[in-house]
């Protein structure tokens, strides 16, 4: 009985401390692949400078269509895409892989871009 119970405590020690490694590790984009522009079954490459200007329009409303703050997401989106030409996959987060995106903040300390 003394094993049994000693094997299981070990076992949840182990899983509790590898457990938490795993979630932080997806959070903070370590699964996150980046796609090739030439590859054809990847629609964008997420990189700072990745993008023509053009492209930042379309990007945007992406980044703002779950928000129910339409406009100013888009002005700002915009902008920070003009001067970072990169816009963060998704409708939220990721915007480790636009480190210009990312660190532009206003007056306040607060994120610049949506």
């Amino acid at each position: 009985m003394e094993t049994k119970l000693a094997l299981f405590l070990t076992l949840l020690l182990v899983v509790s401390l590898v457990l938490p490694d795993l979630a932080v590790g997806e959070k903070a984009g370590a699964s996150i692949v980046h796609p090739k522009r030439n590859d054809p079954k990847i629609q964008f490459e997420f990189s700072e400078g990745s993008l023509q200007p053009q492209e930042c329009s379309p990007r945007c409303t992406t980044r703002c269509s779950k928000t129910s703050f339409k406009k100013p997401c888009m002005f700002f989106c915009k902008k920070c895409c003009a001067k970072c030409l990169c816009v963060p996959p998704g409708t939220y987060g990721n915007k480790q892989l636009c480190p210009c995106y990312n660190n532009w903040k206003t007056k306040e300390g607060g994120p610049k871009c949506p």
